[in-house]
């Protein structure tokens, strides 16, 4: 990795690439690449209503909605029901009239007439028992009833028909009552419950994101693909049992209510900074001293506490409860993320069943996942991360400031990829709130990179290139990968998904970095997050951003890697001499354009770099000729042997007389 993005070392002569041979459009090699971007047309209608630009930028106008959220729940841990109620402020920043908002009601997904695209429990989704709009109460409606005030209810979205319209500039209260059982873990994506954990994801009506791109979005939820979300202000109550520990998004509002003295002295220490132990991790709660009394307050009379969560411009609201958990903490530098000039701290939570005895380092690996993310993005501005055990049903799921990640992972490599992975995404999508769902890369393939980048750091000692992975490189051989640029629930195969998703944009953005070199990279990296912070970006605001900063036209490069399935294979030829040269016949074989980067090994260990810009293959080349001086100490040619770009056959890339 470090070859890839650092200056030539010592001794290394970079020499200007020569083009001996250029094909006429009559030639046989003559293959010009079609490499524009058609714009999406509601991206161009922001343009030309300036809410975005074609720099990457947000426009002048650039608006988004907002809600604040009041929320309640009780857990009936023998029943699995939950019930709640919340009043939900919605306010219209947009310049548009609203006849009707829209609601995503997540639970429905367990209802026995839901669209699916995975296998999953059948509880009976969610039961709205009541739903006012400003106090006037929104009955429910036939579901093909447009124009009748009320609700109707067409799969995960409610649709609410106002009395009147919401006026832009206005803001809107919606008080709604509900329940639903919870699913169980085995048969559940994302969240559910064991009898023993309860990971409660998706369990509030959530307003749908209303944008200047789309409009309302308002996909249905059927199990794979993931979410959009807008951001909101959240103060949530939850009642739960005594001895359940309960860890959510947020800060705890209430400590000296539902926890013992001694976790509540505990957690102060360590926010303090004094009483680390262990390498800095704290035993907060150990096993034996779970349960009312010791972990938790005792719960009065009716053995229940209510727990008080605050929160504030987040994109979610999740929350964990177990009565078996043990607690590990952590304290971890995050750099300066206020922005007052000193450094800063957050806390970072592991709480898991002690008979999974790979967890006893997860505090250890949160620590370095915020500590490494902080330095190579942008500081973490959450006031913890909390990492909890339980879920069942894939490897983890990310909330903002929390995270569930699967009991009994592999081994210990892949329990700490897991947390690093889902910690990133803290930064995208919790920070950078892009469209999961339609654009599932733009928030898993970033995080990919990112965590692969992480793990190269964590584990020194292993390779890059096996962190890497050769899952994409597989599937594009076999010819079975589908385009990145493909909403989440359309790709029918898992693994399709998984390269397009993940795998791919990661080995494309290695590329990318390699392309720009690490300090042009970063800065237009960074400046992307900066720009879209708690904002919406869509792809585009990431392809100009880049685009801006680095002042190149990067257009053949996002439709190579993002909307095409085109593949790499650069080749040398033939090589033959010629006095005291060697003339290097380089051809591009595949349809992916890339720059040919030659190193020329000479007797004495010195190397040499040339390079055949893309711009070669652009304009319809598929073979350039290079000549190389000093035949006689040549003792090796080859393509990239660095592997920064991904050519899917290594064979034909080097030469030794």
């Amino acid at each position: 990795m470090a070859a890839a993005c650092a200056p030539p070392p010592a001794g290394v002569v970079t020499l200007p690439v020569q083009i001996l041979e250029v094909p006429s459009e009559e030639s046989p090699g003559f293959h010009p690449r079609n490499v524009s971007i058609v714009e999406p047309p509601g991206f161009g209608r922001a343009v030309q209503q300036d809410t975005r630009t074609r720099t990457g930028r947000p426009g002048s106008k650039y608006w988004q909605q907002y809600a604040r959220y009041e929320l309640s729940a009780s857990l009936d841990t023998a029943s699995r029901q939950l019930v709640g109620a919340g009043r939900i402020r919605y306010y219209n920043r947009s310049p548009n009239a609203l006849k009707r908002v829209a609601l995503h009601l997540y639970q429905n997904l367990y209802a026995p007439t839901a669209l699916r695209n995975r296998a999953v429990a059948v509880t009976g989704g969610m039961q709205i028992a009541q739903l006012a709009a400003n106090g006037m109460r929104l009955p429910a409606l036939a579901s093909n009833d447009t124009s009748t005030v009320g609700h109707r209810v067409d799969g995960t979205i409610a649709w609410l028909n106002l009395a009147a319209p919401l006026a832009a500039g206005d803001s809107l209260t919606l008080d709604v009552q509900w329940s639903f059982m919870v699913p169980p873990l085995s048969a559940s994506p994302r969240m559910g419950q064991d009898g023993e954990v309860f990971h409660l994801a998706y369990w509030y009506p959530q307003v749908a994101v209303y944008d200047d791109v789309t409009g309302w979005q308002t996909d249905q939820y059927m199990g794979t693909g993931e979410f959009y979300m807008g951001y909101a202000d959240y103060d949530v109550s939850l009642r739960v049992p005594s001895g359940w520990l309960v860890v959510a998004t947020g800060d705890l509002a209430n400590p000296a209510q539902v926890l013992s003295p001694t976790v509540r002295g505990r957690l102060d220490r360590l926010r303090a900074g004094r009483g680390a132990i262990d390498s800095g991790i704290v035993h907060v709660v150990s096993a034996a001293e779970r349960g009312p009394g010791l972990a938790t307050a005792d719960g009065g009379a009716d053995r229940m506490l209510t727990w008080r969560f605050t929160a504030s411009q987040v994109r979610d609201f999740a929350w964990t409860t177990s009565s078996r958990y043990v607690w590990d903490a952590a304290r971890v530098s995050v750099g300066d993320a206020n922005g007052d000039g000193t450094g800063d701290f957050s806390l970072v939570h592991a709480l898991y069943r002690p008979q999974y005895t790979l967890w006893r380092e997860t505090a250890r690996y949160a620590r370095h996942a915020i500590d490494f993310l902080s330095r190579f993005l942008w500081p973490y501005p959450y006031p913890h991360m909390t990492v909890v055990e339980g879920l069942a049903v894939g490897g983890g799921m990310e909330f903002p400031m929390t995270t569930f990640i699967l009991g009994a992972p592999r081994d210990s490599v892949a329990l700490q990829s897991v947390t690093l992975h889902e910690i990133a995404h803290m930064w995208f999508p919790m920070i950078v709130g892009s469209d999961e769902k339609r654009n599932m890369w733009q928030d898993e393939g970033l995080t990919s990179f990112n965590d692969w980048v992480g793990s190269v750091e964590f584990f020194p000692g292993i390779s890059p290139a096996t962190l890497m992975g050769t899952t994409y490189h597989r599937t594009a051989r076999a010819g079975t990968e589908l385009e990145v640029m493909r909403h989440g629930d359309h790709y029918m195969r898992d693994n399709a998904r998984t390269v397009a998703a993940y795998d791919k944009p990661m080995v494309v953005l290695h590329a990318l970095r390699g392309l720009l070199g690490e300090e042009l990279f970063m800065r237009a990296y960074r400046e992307y997050g900066r720009r879209w912070t708690n904002r919406h970006p869509q792809p585009q605001d990431l392809f100009n951003t880049f685009n801006d900063v680095t002042g190149r036209d990067l257009s053949w490069f996002w439709r190579t890697w993002f909307y095409e399935t085109w593949t790499l294979d650069q080749a040398i030829a033939g090589v033959e001499r010629s006095g005291d040269q060697l003339l290097v016949t380089v051809e591009d074989r595949g349809l992916a354009p890339m720059p040919a980067r030659l190193v020329i090994t000479r007797s004495d260990g010195t190397t040499e770099r040339a390079e055949i810009p893309v711009e070669v293959w652009l304009r319809g080349q598929s073979r350039a000729v290079h000549a190389v001086h000093g035949a006689g100490t040549v003792t090796r040619i080859e393509i990239d042997p660095e592997m920064v770009f991904p050519d899917l056959d290594r064979t034909n890339q080097s030469w030794s007389p």
